[in-house]
């Protein structure tokens, strides 16, 4: 009761906005091909899930990160290193993919309740945490189930692997919550995008 059912024109144009810009921080990559440590892509894509959720609040937030789910497995090029199809799905780094939406829900959840810089930074921090928590996870479980897993490969390697781009993730994600703070004050408080979501 009181629910909102409908998106209005500009939560689904701040939506597109963010899948947009997933497309483009999944591809850095392509201009910097050594950013690939372990068959993981070094790219942006959990920063700007992070700051969807930020942003756009829990509910659009994750509603623009599984749109950037379909959209990529529909066959559309916006994962790392332009790829995308259904074979993504079976790749050892697609859990990392799946958590955006998830950490994109969590982390506006968090900062909806309270709108203040450190909930924003803590939430960011939790948001990348469970991002790393279930790409990590899934990778060796695709490593040891269904594909060809490097000579040696152990669960402690795999998060051995991890620990090259998390001092860039751990930085991206507190700058992701400090610019969401001052948007927030700055531009969104006031805004009818807010006054749209309370009555949500």
């Amino acid at each position: 009761m009181g629910q909102k059912t409908r998106y209005s024109a500009f939560e689904l144009t701040m939506g597109s906005l963010f899948v947009a810009m997933m497309a483009v921080g999944a591809n850095i990559t392509t201009i910097a091909p050594f950013m690939v440590v372990g068959g993981v892509p070094i790219t942006l894509q959990t920063f700007f899930a992070i700051l969807a959720g930020l942003i756009l609040g829990s509910r659009i937030g994750a509603l623009s990160m599984f749109t950037y789910l379909l959209l990529g497995l529909a066959g559309a090029p916006v994962f790392a290193q332009f790829k995308g199809g259904l074979g993504i799905a079976i790749m050892p780094t697609f859990g990392f993919i799946l958590s955006y939406i998830l950490i994109a829900y969590i982390a506006g959840k968090m900062v909806e309740r309270k709108r203040t810089l450190p909930t924003y930074i803590i939430a960011a921090l939790v948001a990348m945490a469970i991002n790393y928590i279930v790409g990590t996870n899934w990778m060796y479980a695709a490593y040891v189930f269904w594909f060809e897993a490097p000579e040696g490969l152990t669960y402690s390697l795999v998060w051995a692997w991890m620990a090259v781009p998390l001092p860039k993730d751990i930085v991206l994600a507190i700058l992701a919550g400090v610019l969401a703070n001052r948007l927030e004050k700055s531009v969104l408080r006031n805004s009818s995008f807010r006054r749209n979501q309370k009555i949500a």
